[in-house]
């Protein structure tokens, strides 16, 4: 019996009093409120009890660029009592009071504009988002109300153009000691890292009010670990191809958007933006937890090209677009006309949302990232507490370099872009992949949530991970905001892939993860 099969104990029972540890710090971190207060708290057995200051205000507006993509809101939670409460002195006086009053609960709530279409699904904080998602615009009827530290700092709150962004830093205990992949974005283990500093500078279109044009763009710049699941070829994407940096910058997103006040509101967006289907995304704020999905971790993650989003009514969106396929930049050779078509459909009370998407869509032929993708989300909320979010997609490319070694004179790869385990005697085949993912989420305060993520992966030709087989995950997470500047996000993770030694660089079957990170927004 191969002992590479199973998981290292002491180092599991390393990750489990790391565990027990963030997680008993992070209690310590909630008072708990009167006996009054509790004898008033509701009836919901699994609802814990907690002071956590006034109840965040649900965000009505994207803090980021696409709603299924979106940061919570920094608009403070309730407004100033009284006239201390105003930013002053010089700049660094406001931007550390800033802070001060954000984490107290005491910030100035930004401005009030009611949203136009369904109210929002969930709080967020302390979800990631309020709204349920789709890519490739921003919310459509969600007024701008954010506020940011930065902003507030240079007395510019009222500024349509808005400056913000963050740090993120993590570390990671891991029993693989080579490689965590395809576990992402910490794919280093045992290390303490900078996975993102980002910066964003965005102005939003007016799409509350549907009387006339009005547009916005977006610029960001990224550095850090995390670079290397963001870099698309021809944006200096040499530091991965060709170097392999560990830390590295890409330029995510640059764009444009242009709304007409057509139907409930058509913003078209023209430029880089992030692939528009899906749960998660690459910005540390905008998701559930620390790592990925092992569905994300392998699909495309940028696209450049323009994007159609028409709002029929509250209820149903149509996007349609074309870019020149994923994670490609127009000037390289493997840039292909590529359709983009989905539709995004939300029931009356707002408690379901289905979002399919077809993207991506040309003849399939092998170049660099070229995958069909075909993808479908699901969002449920049970009630004010409770929700899930699903996601499934198929994925393939035709005509995959065989890397198998059972052929005479094999086809190269291109660089950067992994061949396929073909049958014996076939140069070239095609590659396909499906994968699901689910995520359950509880809210237990405005600043507290817990949630479990199940996933399976299915590489059947191996052109996605480098090792074919079926991969699973298991993940407990925990988020924990500090106002609404800081969140931390402890979780432990087991992996295990099915058919063959698929982690640590092809050694083990199990691997058992613990990883928290902190990230600071300005």
């Amino acid at each position: 019996m191969n002992s590479r099969n199973y998981v290292d104990k002491s180092a599991v029972e390393a990750a489990k009093r790391a565990a027990l540890i963030v997680i008993a710090a992070l209690a310590l971190t909630l008072p708990l409120q009167s006996q009054q207060s509790a004898q008033q708290s509701p009836t919901d057995p699994l609802t814990i009890v907690l002071d956590d200051g006034p109840p965040a205000v649900p965000s009505s507006s994207p803090g980021t660029s696409d709603p299924q993509q979106t940061a919570p809101a920094l608009s403070g939670q309730s407004p100033a009592p009284n006239s201390d409460r105003i930013l002053t002195g010089t700049f660094f006086h406001r931007f550390a009071q800033f802070y001060s009053q954000d984490w107290e609960g005491t910030n100035p709530a930004g401005p009030s504009e009611t949203k136009r279409g369904l109210p929002p699904a969930l709080d967020s904080p302390p979800f990631p988002f309020s709204d349920w998602g789709y890519g490739g615009a921003p919310d459509i009827g969600a007024p701008d109300g954010n506020t940011y530290p930065l902003m507030s700092a240079l007395n510019l709150e009222t500024s349509r153009t808005k400056v913000y962004g963050w740090l993120a830093g993590s570390f990671n205990f891991s029993t693989s000691a080579k490689n965590t992949f395809p576990v992402s974005y910490d794919i280093f283990p045992n290390k303490i890292e900078l996975n993102q500093a980002v910066v964003y500078i965005e102005r939003l279109p007016d799409t509350v009010q549907a009387g006339h044009f009005d547009w916005g763009y977006h610029v960001t710049g990224f550095y850090g670990i995390d670079y290397r699941f963001t870099t698309a070829k021809g944006y200096f994407s040499e530091q991965l191809l060709q170097s392999n940096k560990q830390y590295g910058f890409d330029p995510v997103l640059e764009y444009f958007d242009l709304y007409f006040p057509v139907k409930d509101g058509l913003n078209i967006r023209i430029g880089r933006f992030l692939s528009v289907p899906g749960i998660e995304a690459q910005l540390a704020p905008n998701n559930y937890n620390m790592t990925h999905s092992l569905l994300y971790t392998i699909d495309p993650f940028t696209d450049t090209g323009a994007l159609a989003s028409l709002k029929l009514n509250k209820q149903w969106m149509v996007q349609f677009g074309v870019s020149g396929s994923h994670d490609v930049a127009l000037w390289t050779d493997d840039a292909k006309a590529s359709g983009i078509f989905c539709l995004n459909y939300s029931t009356a009370s707002n408690r379901d949302n289905f979002y399919g998407c077809a993207n991506g869509i040309n003849d399939g032929k092998y170049a660099y990232n070229n995958l069909q993708d075909y993808d479908f989300t699901w969002y449920h909320k049970f009630n004010s507490k409770w929700h899930i979010a699903t996601e499934a997609w198929y994925m393939y490319e035709r005509d995959v370099p065989n890397v198998a070694g059972n052929v005479a004179y094999p086809i190269k790869p291109e660089l950067g872009a992994n061949g396929a385990f073909c049958a014996a005697g076939q140069l070239r085949c095609t590659a396909p992949e499906y994968a699901i993912a689910n995520y359950i989420n509880r809210e237990v305060t405005s600043k507290f949530m817990f949630g479990f993520r199940s996933d399976l992966l299915n590489d059947k030709k191996g052109q996605r991970t480098g090792i074919v087989g079926k991969y699973t995950e298991n993940t407990f997470y925990l988020t924990r905001y500090i106002g609404t500047t800081v969140m931390i996000r402890p979780e432990l993770r087991f992996d295990h892939s099915w058919d063959r030694e698929g982690y640590n660089n092809g050694t083990a079957r199990n691997q058992l993860f613990f990883g928290m990170d902190v990230i600071y927004r300005f």
